[in-house]
């Protein structure tokens, strides 16, 4: 069952290696080489082309990288992964740990002792090595990484959501003593393609909205402005749900707390008031605070650089919402943060890999991505991503990752495109949708995130005609031009032509009917509502550990995506189909790279009105994947 999956990575990766960009400089010959070089294939990211390229990088700029090891079995470790995760496998559940991992597949102590006597032999400052031996870090100005590795490093111009920036990356491959390349298999940190990706979130721009919106689905509709939708079908934008009402959302009970779990959440940067911020949000959604070192936070040495260039409110948002979001679901658990120092280099997958690393937490949630396409990150960034994810489904930790708000990426990319690392065939995508409950908690609209807006025009409603048309935002989802179909989406996902599809599932995320957070932000706490697909993968990462506590704590999930699939049409996930609805709002909510109307008006909200080539639909779909966790997903989840 499982050689398709692995056989199609592999034919993957050798199809990316066959066309990596060919050079344009003739490589450098570092002191102490024989000569005889390899590249490697997939360094250079697609953006970086003759054409874009504007200047060459100051070679005295400093940068940090990490020189990733190759796993010693890396075919006997996808075996294992499948059969780990494959229910009615005699393998299935029997997960290692960090140690067996380390003595079984783990790159030698012997490889990291060679590769860091080469680093430093051309001069670079090498500063350890993970503890899962699967990076060597080391840092030098840029001249000395020129030609330490052979390339030249120059900056490019990108789109990055939308919007041109500058970013540096190697304008031919980079290259290793052949001795060393079967032990090599990416240098991270030469490029900035890391900068592509952002927080996956949003909250309303101004107080206006909130000052005319419902508590729940119905209790504001503005009978002022057309009445597109039959009675009860429209309604004004949500406030934002409480900690009670998402609960009740997807059926919890008193019990249904994740205790004796630990969520691990993954980003950049940190918020110095999260705690402070959770408890007295808490206090007033109906949610129990934080207890002593129930929350933990990993923070990278030397402090953290480019937070202006990056954004760092954003992420200090970003960890925000997912610290709330997975406490609201499951408050027992506790939940441990992972920084990066940067969005730039190697920032966010070292703390990615910490979190593998660490092998501390259950479920690891990824509520970042980039709309910008898979092929704008280097192919051996991305093989990165998966080597350490592999690793994570072996220790039986699940992995949940945003698929995106941008819909099919086609605003910011130019055509339809899914997003990394929600297309790794090692997470579980997560997609949005859009509910509406009624006064008492239950779902009088519940259909795919995908929003068109409209605009009032006298007394009826005009689609807006911005950059994007009427898309307003919306789930990812879409096909991977880049990994073919795994095993588990085999005969499920229709139309995909043997290709990787996202979503997997989907969960709470139209920031219209999003969820209340707190937040200090200029010193002042406030609590708003928030949505996108950032409030998904961390409300499905809840559920999965609560699932494990129904287990007795102990047995972790791991690759979830088999069992999910196998569950398609049961009572556990809720298939998702459009429905005739729609929200009144003030004021448009603006999403990374998706042009819609600014300032106060008259807007109207259709709900997954298909405005690109995203809908949802009977079985699975390409906005919430097989649905959206039903009364019964813990129950099952946890047999």
């Amino acid at each position: 069952m499982h050689s398709r999956l692995w056989h199609a990575l592999a034919a993957t990766a050798a199809l990316l290696a066959s066309t990596a960009a060919t050079a344009v400089a003739a490589p450098h010959t570092p002191a102490g080489d024989t000569g005889d070089r390899a590249p490697i294939a997939g360094s250079t990211p697609a953006w970086a082309t003759p054409h874009t390229e504007v200047a060459r990088s100051n070679g005295n700029t400093v940068r940090h990288i990490q020189v990733a090891l190759a796993l010693r079995d890396q075919p006997g470790a996808e075996r294992l992964a499948a059969q780990l995760a494959t229910p009615g496998s005699a393998e299935h559940g029997k997960f290692l740990s960090s140690q067996q991992f380390l003595d079984r597949f783990a790159a030698t102590q012997d490889t990291v002792n060679q590769v860091s006597q080469w680093l430093a032999k051309q001069g670079l400052h090498v500063t350890g090595a993970s503890a899962n031996r699967h990076f060597v870090d080391a840092e030098a100005p840029t001249a000395a990484l020129e030609t330490a590795f052979g390339t030249r490093i120059a900056a490019f111009r990108a789109r990055v959501d939308g919007v041109t920036r500058t970013l540096s990356a190697p304008a031919s491959p980079v290259t290793v003593p052949t001795s060393l390349r079967a032990s090599i298999t990416a240098v991270l940190g030469l490029d900035d393609s890391a900068a592509l990706l952002k927080p996956q979130h949003a909250r309303p721009a101004a107080a206006a909205a909130e000052q005319h919106c419902a508590r729940w689905w119905g209790e504001q509709n503005n009978t002022d402005v057309p009445q597109k939708y039959s009675a009860g079908l429209q309604s004004n934008s949500l406030c934002g749900y409480t900690g009670t009402q998402v609960r009740a959302m997807y059926k919890l009970g008193n019990g249904n707390t994740g205790a004796g779990t630990t969520i691990g959440v993954v980003g950049a940067y940190n918020s110095a008031t999260v705690v402070a911020d959770t408890n007295q949000a808490a206090a007033q959604l109906g949610v129990p605070p934080l207890a002593a070192g129930q929350y933990s936070a990993v923070l990278p040495q030397g402090g953290f650089t480019d937070a202006q260039e990056c954004g760092a409110d954003g992420w200090a948002a970003e960890q925000t919402l997912d610290v709330q979001a997975s406490h609201t679901i499951a408050p027992g658990a506790k939940i441990r943060y992972y920084a990066g120092k940067t969005c730039k280099g190697t920032g966010i997958y070292d703390a990615f890999n910490q979190a593998v690393a660490d092998n501390a937490v259950d479920v690891i949630s990824n509520s970042y991505g980039n709309a910008d396409g898979e092929a704008s990150l280097p192919q051996a960034a991305r093989d990165q991503f998966n080597s350490m994810a592999l690793q994570a489904a072996i220790q039986g930790q699940t992995i949940t990752v945003s698929s995106g708000d941008a819909g099919n990426n086609s605003g910011p990319v130019g055509h339809a495109t899914a997003s990394f690392p929600s297309s790794s065939p090692w997470v579980v995508a997560v997609g949005g949708t859009s509910v509406g409950l009624d006064q008492n908690n239950q779902a009088k609209v519940l259909t795919g995130w995908e929003n068109s807006g409209n605009t009032q025009s006298g007394t009826s409603w005009s689609p807006q005609r911005d950059a994007d048309g009427p898309f307003a935002s919306g789930s990812g989802g879409g096909t991977s031009a880049l990994y073919d179909a795994p095993d588990w989406q085999a005969g499920v996902v229709p139309g995909a032509g043997g290709k990787r599809a996202v979503p997997d599932i989907a969960a709470l995320a139209d920031s219209y009917t999003g969820m209340l957070v707190g937040q200090t932000i200029k010193g002042q706490f406030g609590i708003g509502s928030y949505g996108g697909t950032s409030l998904a993968s961390p409300l499905i990462a809840g559920l999965v550990v609560d699932a494990q506590q129904a287990r007795s704590g102990n047995a972790r999930a791991g690759l979830l995506t088999p069992v999910l699939y196998s569950l398609k049409g049961s009572g556990a996930i809720a298939d998702v189909v459009p429905q005739k609805a729609g929200v009144w709002t003030p004021m448009m909510h603006a999403f990374g790279g998706v042009a819609v109307p600014g300032g106060q008006g008259s807007y109207l909200i259709d709900f997954d009105a298909r405005p690109q080539n995203l809908q949802s639909g009977p079985g699975w779909d390409n906005v919430t994947g097989l649905g959206t966790p039903a009364d019964g997903f813990i129950a099952v989840l946890s047999q």
